[in-house]
């Protein structure tokens, strides 16, 4: 057996057991310290990035339900829909929504106390603005709000 352990260098003069202890030691020092960081990097940069897809996704789909309903209360259901279905789509919690109009040529700061009218040719924005939420934060840190915005130009030849 002896001869077997030398042919194998499992000798003290080869390394032995000590330096194989402190090399784990330094892979469990440098996973800690370097790659769980990095992962909480990735995974908080991914949740944003989802809820910036969801909010320009949302805004989109809403405008575009908006824009080719019959009446404004047909309309706001549909593009209520929508945001929910563009929302859902990207795993984000849909209690941090918000759905929100602005006249042509203003951006979403202005939006909130405007209605658009569904009048042929009417053009105006909708905004979606989602809160999104960093993993492991706090509550009440909710200081990351991704808006999306699209602008819809109802068609010129509609009944009504």
């Amino acid at each position: 057996m002896r001869w077997l352990r030398r042919r194998l260098g499992s000798g003290a003069g080869l390394g032995g057991d000590a330096e194989r202890g402190s090399a784990i030691v330094e892979f469990v020092f440098i996973a800690l310290v370097v790659f769980l960081p990095l992962v909480y990097i990735v995974a908080g940069f991914s949740a944003v990035q989802r809820g910036v897809f969801a909010a320009n996704a949302a805004a989109r789909e809403a405008g575009r339900a908006l824009g080719t309903a019959p009446d404004l209360l047909t309309g706001q259901a549909r593009a209520e829909a929508a945001v929910a279905l563009a929302v859902e789509d990207q795993s984000v919690d849909a209690t941090d929504v918000v759905l929100a109009y602005a006249p042509a040529g203003a951006g979403c700061d202005a939006a909130g106390s405007w209605t658009p009218s569904l009048v042929p040719g009417e053009e105006f924005s909708v905004c979606v603005m989602v809160t999104v939420r960093i993993p492991l934060l706090p509550e009440f840190i909710d200081a990351n709000t991704a808006t999306g915005q699209f602008l819809v130009e109802r068609d010129r030849y509609v009944d009504g």
